[in-house]
């Protein structure tokens, strides 16, 4: 078994045993590299599916003692540090008795960083767009000739990327608010925010407590600190106005150091003409705002990317990236019928933002898990090419509540396959069949992917049936 050679934690944390909860991919990564230093590792899970026994039996095999099914509340209170995965939350019982008892909670990502304190990362967040910018990062980073990752909140734990022999030298870091809650060291070479509103209202008690965590951003910054916000987002602007540092904006709707061009059909980086719209393969101009982003924060994390040649591979990375799966993206047409899959929508104003992107008669999947956000706030983009709303899962009586009368709802069950049977009845030749959920998947799945990807099987099985 390979060894981490020189921890990079406090040694108050290392005096007793190190918690680690929840063993998804996160913990499991923080948990065996701390296992690696030569700590004493507990971990814990209240899930007992077949995925996490082969964790907990990975686990055990780097010396970590696991329970599954339970936690160990009156161990966890006598350790001496304890490391929570984001899908945590802050009122779960192990994390209370770790407070109670004086015990320091950090993220998965504060253990990562501090076993790569040369890392130069981008860290991104906002309600919205995030993880799309972090994908764009990375892909430019990679244009310029870095070793580079997007990693974090968009798939891959910072933790699993200090495990490599080899780590990259650059990093897109995708933040959640529930990672930076717990990430007192975070101190990105660019921080970037995309944009604000109301979301996780199901485990924050009101906006303003979410907006707080994503106010962590900012908690270490400096006068030599690079900030990318959004100039068309007032309470981007409001959060971002005090703080220190160099403070760059893009715009889709007016001039800034980045911004859409539209009467020229252009995207203008730090007064340079980038590249053409047309050129730019991604719809929306949420998306053009999402590689505004990018291109200006790659350009802002160092001074050999501003450069006319690196500008110049900046635009050719651009035409050559594609949008990500589970995000305004097309299934196919069957019989007609374009269906698209925004199972990562799952935020109002995400689904929000894919409605208005939508140029046909559209028949809207929405539910799952309600996460807080009333619905009426779809009601004008669905007056204008809504067709009809299926409101499925645990949300779909508040669904139907918000927009009957207003727009046609039919409301399902929590039957996946009936919804999808119900769309291809309803649709007709020139319809689309969107999947935006504006809801959490985890009545119905494990997760948004395979929310995603059994729309996807669904849809591209009844090919003929239309």
């Amino acid at each position: 078994m390979s060894r981490i050679s020189e921890p990079a934690l406090r040694s108050d944390w290392l005096r007793g045993e190190i918690a680690v909860i929840g063993l998804a991919r996160s913990g499991k990564a923080a948990a065996t590299l701390l296992a690696r230093t030569g700590a004493e590792v507990y971990a814990s899970d209240s899930g007992g599916a077949p995925e996490l026994q082969r964790t907990a039996d990975a686990l055990s095999s780097e010396g970590v003692t696991v329970d599954l099914g339970s936690h160990d509340l009156e161990r966890i209170a006598r350790c001496s540090l304890v490391v929570a995965s984001p899908g945590v939350p802050p009122n779960a019982p192990p994390l209370v008795a770790a407070r109670n008892a004086g015990v320091d909670v950090v993220s998965e990502l504060e253990i990562g960083l501090r076993f790569l304190p040369q890392l130069q990362y981008i860290a991104i967040t906002g309600t919205n767009g995030k993880t799309t910018t972090t994908a764009v990062i990375g892909h430019l980073l990679k244009a310029l000739g870095r070793r580079a990752m997007a990693v974090g909140n968009i798939g891959t734990p910072l933790a699993e990327v200090a495990l490599s022999p080899t780590p990259p030298d650059w990093v897109a870091l995708e933040v959640s608010s529930f990672q930076l809650h717990d990430t007192p060291s975070i101190t990105p070479r660019v921080g970037v925010l995309t944009n604000l509103s109301a979301n996780h209202l199901d485990r924050y008690e009101n906006v303003s407590q979410y907006y707080g965590d994503k106010a962590l951003l900012f908690r270490n910054a400096n006068a030599a600190s690079h900030w990318v916000t959004n100039a068309d987002d007032a309470d981007v602007q409001s959060m971002a106005a005090p703080v220190p540092g160099m403070h760059c904006r893009f715009s889709v709707k007016t001039r800034s150091d980045a911004f859409y061009d539209r009467d020229n059909g252009a995207l203008i980086v730090l007064g340079h003409q980038l590249m053409r719209r047309d050129a730019l393969p991604l719809l929306g101009d949420h998306n053009v705002a999402n590689a505004l982003a990018a291109s200006l924060a790659v350009a802002m994390a160092d001074r050999d990317h501003r450069t006319d040649f690196a500008l110049g591979r900046l635009a050719m990375a651009l035409e050559s990236f594609h949008a990500l799966e589970h995000r305004i993206e097309t299934v196919g047409e069957f019989g007609g019928v374009t269906w698209i899959n925004d199972s990562k929508s799952t935020n109002v104003a995400s689904t929000l933002v894919a409605m208005r992107g939508m140029q046909r008669p559209t028949i809207l999947l929405l539910g799952g898990r309600h996460k807080g956000e009333p619905y009426t706030n779809l009601i004008p983009e669905l007056e204008r090419t809504g067709k009809l709303v299926l409101a499925y899962g645990e949300a779909g009586p508040l669904i139907e509540k918000d927009l009957a009368g207003k727009v046609p709802v039919e409301r399902l069950g929590s039957s996946f396959e009936d919804v999808i049977a119900t769309a291809r009845g309803a649709a007709t030749s020139g319809d689309v069949v969107l999947l935006s959920p504006a809801c959490s998947s985890y009545d119905m799945f494990d997760n948004y992917e395979q929310r995603g990807a059994m729309f996807k099987r669904l849809a591209a099985d009844g090919a003929g049936k239309g």
